[in-house]
């Protein structure tokens, strides 16, 4: 069965499943392209408010494929730098797309697939999924920015753990320290997912955009330059039609449409 990233809509969140249900959802490039181009069809369809990522059946995500990974060995080392620049491009398209986009993980998310779901705006985990960067289990390193993402959300020594011991971390402990926004029951994931999707698509989309971007850009910026976006980014929006839609909704006390 070939893999492959499949589309559907929900209203108007777009979900993305990853499908390779006989390597547990493994990654590989046809699954990075589909990413890329699905976002980007995403970002120009103003019907479409956010995204969801799952994977088809009781995984989430395993990573790499380590029978392709294996035959790669006997390639130039340039076959493996495009395959993970592949997979850089959609990672990078995530935390650059302007609506949020939400991981539903159900089982396991390892190495990569742990990195896909980090690089989402939010992670909803079934109680009984697992996280794990197994990378250094068969003497690989990190990729997909799991280092940069655990680097950001965790003290250094719990995410040197979690990289050089390949530690298996379960959800509520993740959500403890900040990095799973819900924990529900087994099988539920996707649909509170969802739930939390459409709350947010409900909220301004120029606002979301605002805000993501901002977020994006705060851990690299001095509060001089964060203080500046945050007012560039204000006035904007306030001169934004949605500006006046909300403020007069609230005064109201009505739910505004935004457009």
């Amino acid at each position: 069965m070939t893999a492959e990233l499949k589309s559907a809509s929900e209203g108007r969140t777009m979900v993305l499943t990853i499908s390779n249900p006989e390597l547990r959802n493994a990654l590989g490039p046809e699954i990075y392209a589909a990413g890329i181009e699905a976002l980007n069809a995403a970002d120009s369809n103003p019907d479409v408010r956010s995204v969801v990522i799952a994977g088809e059946g009781s995984t989430f995500c395993a990573g790499g494929n380590l029978q392709r990974l294996l035959s790669n060995r006997d390639k130039p080392p340039q076959v493996q730098a495009q395959s993970i620049d592949g997979l850089h491009g959609w990672i990078d398209a995530i935390r650059t797309f302007p609506k949020p986009v939400i991981a539903a993980v159900e089982g396991a998310a390892a190495g990569a697939g742990f990195s896909l779901a980090l690089a989402c705006d939010f992670i909803v985990a079934a109680d009984n999924a697992l996280f794990v960067m197994a990378y250094s289990t068969v003497a690989l390193s990190p990729d997909g920015g799991g280092t940069w993402s655990l680097a950001q959300a965790l003290p250094r020594q719990l995410a040197s753990e979690l990289l050089m011991c390949g530690e298996r971390i379960a959800p509520a402990r993740l959500q403890q320290l900040g990095v799973v926004n819900r924990v529900t029951a087994p099988g539920a994931a996707l649909a509170e997912a969802l739930a939390l999707a459409e709350r947010l698509n409900d909220r301004a989309p120029n606002v979301i955009a605002s805000i993501k971007e901002l977020l994006s850009d705060a851990g690299g910026a001095s509060l001089a330059r964060q203080l500046a976006a945050e007012r560039d980014h204000f006035v904007r929006n306030l001169h934004h039609a949605n500006g006046a839609i909300g403020i007069h909704a609230f005064l109201a006390k009505q739910k505004p449409e935004y457009q």
